[in-house]
């Protein structure tokens, strides 16, 4: 049977072919097909990209990293607009969830991608290509981690494209298995890229090891993970700007603090019909303020607000407070003219604040429809955050004058005093302060074991993970097993 360029696990994934066509496209049209594609080196380059273009799904990990957590609520214009998100929010989630499947479907898309061009690898031989298949495995090393935090045991494919048949016969494999080739990908891919980029938003050396040392620490493999991350912030590269309130504008992208971003850009239009085609991130116009007409901000669709819980927790002396959380009536009160600023609510809850890192502003808006083509880049690995994993892979290996001091940089910056890192709890809360808003909040508190002590409604030995999507079960023919007490 002919193999088929993209499918997911027994899905075929016309999105990946018809709806993001661009990145593969030949001229002429019909001279090409799969099976003898890589014939040049700009080939091999196009698949790249095609590779890369998957992490435009980023938006959707970051909404369920704060919806599923004590961080944010799903909001949006009522509880039927996307249902799965509020099924997220309210702990009842179940094996059929539009959300859960596109994570599980796109990541797939991405990983079928990567292995397209791993299958063609030896074709042929130019300057160069050794830089193409490490950014090829670092990518299916992320592809494979987003899956992995999110359902566990997963079906592993490597190097190549599979047919429906044999789709239908693959298991899911240990996540232990996962992680072991998640960890040959990145330290393959570190040991070939460079620190530095000559094209923005490319894998590098350093990204390849900061998710390495992610991947060791979601694992408990502490002293690996400190290791490995010490690598990172030994290297010179990296270091923390000085204003944090630069952090997440379009005006100070790829700067020191830039481990690894998700390239955006406003320049091309976008449809709801398919989110994954966007150039542009979908987050800033989602979860921006819903019918908003005032000064510095633009109206959006209120998704992803931020909780009275996230914004008590922060002492109101931390700048990151207002930073991360914008208090839209405290906002309006302070403005010279508040009775000409005006604002609606959406009935799928309100909460009186919106994720001031991810949100739509004036002279950050793209081409219409603007609310999905923000030019915002996601930030995957920012530096605070390698440091913050650094301190807790010390702090579990006895280390604490280094999380210590790691964990005073990241408040430094930020404006507040060190505090004392008594117990591991000091580094939690600290990640938190840091990173809300940012889609880590739900993943840490479950590799951490804290999740039952702040989400309501989580059931312990159920929601650390999430569901298989029942129809990709089907599709599979039955295969799979559904995670337990779904």
């Amino acid at each position: 049977m002919k193999r088929v360029l993209n499918i997911t696990l027994g899905v075929i994934l016309i999105i990946s072919i018809t709806g993001c066509k661009k990145f593969l496209s030949v001229d002429p049209p019909y001279t090409q097909d799969a099976e003898n594609f890589f014939q040049t080196k700009e080939d091999y380059e196009k698949a790249l990209t095609g590779a890369y273009d998957l992490l435009q799904a980023s938006f959707l990990s970051l909404w369920i990293g704060e919806i599923a957590s004590d961080n944010a609520i799903a909001g949006g214009e009522s509880v039927n607009d996307s249902q799965g998100l509020h099924q997220i929010d309210n702990m009842t989630h179940g094996g059929v969830n539009n959300e859960l499947r596109n994570i599980l479907r796109w990541n797939y898309a991405g990983i079928t991608r990567v292995n397209y061009i791993m299958e063609n690898k030896d074709n042929i031989d130019f300057p160069g290509k050794g830089q193409i298949i490490a950014e090829a495995r670092f990518l299916r090393a992320y592809y494979y981690f987003e899956l992995v935090k999110f359902f566990g045991d997963v079906p592993l494919v490597i190097d190549k494209r599979i047919g429906i048949e044999e789709a239908r016969q693959i298991p899911r494999s240990p996540a232990s298995e996962v992680y072991a080739q998640i960890q040959d990908d990145l330290e393959f891919a570190a040991s070939v890229l460079p620190w530095t980029a000559t094209v923005k938003g490319k894998a590098t050396k350093g990204a390849a090891l900061a998710l390495l040392g992610k991947a060791y620490l979601y694992q408990g493999k502490y002293a690996e993970a400190a290791s490995t991350l010490d690598e990172v912030r030994n290297s010179g590269i990296y270091a923390l700007i000085s204003d944090y309130d630069q952090l997440f504008l379009a005006a100070n992208e790829n700067n020191s603090e830039t481990v690894f971003d998700v390239q955006y850009t406003g320049l091309e239009g976008g449809s709801y019909g398919c989110l994954i085609c966007l150039e542009g991130n979908a987050a800033p116009g989602f979860q921006g303020i819903r019918q908003y007409n005032g000064p510095v901000y633009g109206d959006g669709n209120s998704y992803n607000l931020p909780t009275q819980s996230l914004y008590d927790a922060f002492s109101p002396t931390d700048p990151r407070r207002d930073l991360t959380i914008l208090d839209i009536d405290a906002f309006i009160a302070a403005q010279p003219n508040p009775e000409s600023i005006t604002y609606a609510v959406g009935a799928g809850g309100h909460t009186g604040y919106y994720n001031n890192k991810y949100i739509k502003r004036q002279g950050e808006i793209g081409l219409p429809d603007n609310d999905l083509t923000s030019p915002v880049n996601y930030r995957v690995i920012r530096y605070a955050d390698v440091l913050l994993m650094a301190a807790e892979a010390h702090y579990q290996t006895g280390n604490t004058s280094t999380a210590q001091q790691l964990v005073n940089a990241v408040r430094s910056r930020a404006g507040v005093q060190g505090v004392p890192v008594s117990s591991i709890n000091t580094i939690y809360n600290e990640r938190r302060f840091e990173l809300s808003g940012e889609g880590h909040r739900f993943f840490d508190l479950v590799r951490t074991g804290k999740a039952a002590d702040y989400i309501q409604g989580f059931i312990p030995g159920k929601h650390e993970l999430f569901p298989i999507p029942q129809v990709e079960i089907d599709l599979a023919g039955g295969n799979w097993s559904q995670n337990p007490g779904y």
